[in-house]
């Protein structure tokens, strides 16, 4: 099991995930968390890389991930 941050309904959250025989990223949970609770620095970049990437709206057992606005 693998996990990053990213949000999640508009709220900053690990994500849990598997990786399938095509190297697919099924996510299987995850859970909203706060940004203070993660002091370093290292913690703080993690959150700003993975939250640029990981985008999602969580709506009836689904995750769907969110397109980027220009």
């Amino acid at each position: 099991m693998f996990w990053c941050f990213a949000i999640v309904n508009n709220k900053l959250a690990e994500i849990f995930f598997d990786k399938d025989s095509n190297e697919e990223s099924l996510i299987t949970g995850h859970c909203y968390v706060k940004r203070q609770d993660y002091r370093t620095k290292q913690e703080q970049h993690w959150i700003d890389q993975d939250t640029k990437k990981a985008r999602f709206f969580f709506k009836k057992g689904e995750y769907k991930p969110i397109k980027k606005q220009r």
